[in-house]
């Protein structure tokens, strides 16, 4: 299997609830540092997973979404603890959406399997990871 990571990061601010979160129960910030690996079984006719660039800026794109919010203010979170684990599901969802869409290209199409991993410091990070 052939892989090829792309990374950026966001910054998002957000509170949980419940007592295993302790002082995070109160707003606070977080910079993640966000890795989307794209897996393929074979390289396509340019011998490449994906475009670098256009998988770079597919990032962005979704990340923008999140980037400088408070996400305890989007509705689509309503009753969620916004975890750095959940957090990568959600990135994974989005990316694999946009790979379906043909944001990649037809040959993106060919993306076998994805890791989202969100970094939230040096000591500790989350993923998750799937096929699409």
């Amino acid at each position: 299997m052939f892989s090829l990571t792309v990374r950026d990061h966001m910054m998002i601010a957000h509170s949980f609830k419940g007592e295993i979160f302790g002082p995070a129960q109160g707003l606070h910030g977080a910079t993640y540092v966000v890795d989307v690996t794209f897996e393929r079984h074979v390289l396509d006719d340019n011998d490449l997973i994906v475009d670098i660039g256009q998988a770079s800026d597919l990032l962005k794109e979704v990340l923008s979404e999140f980037n400088m919010k408070n996400l305890d203010d989007l509705p689509e979170f309503e009753g969620r603890n916004t975890t750095t684990e959940f957090m990568a599901q959600v990135v994974f969802n989005r990316m694999a959406a946009a790979i379906h869409a043909g944001r990649l290209g037809e040959e993106g199409r060919q993306v076998a399997g994805l890791k989202v991993t969100l970094g939230e410091s040096h000591l500790a990070w989350a993923s998750y990871h799937a096929g699409i």
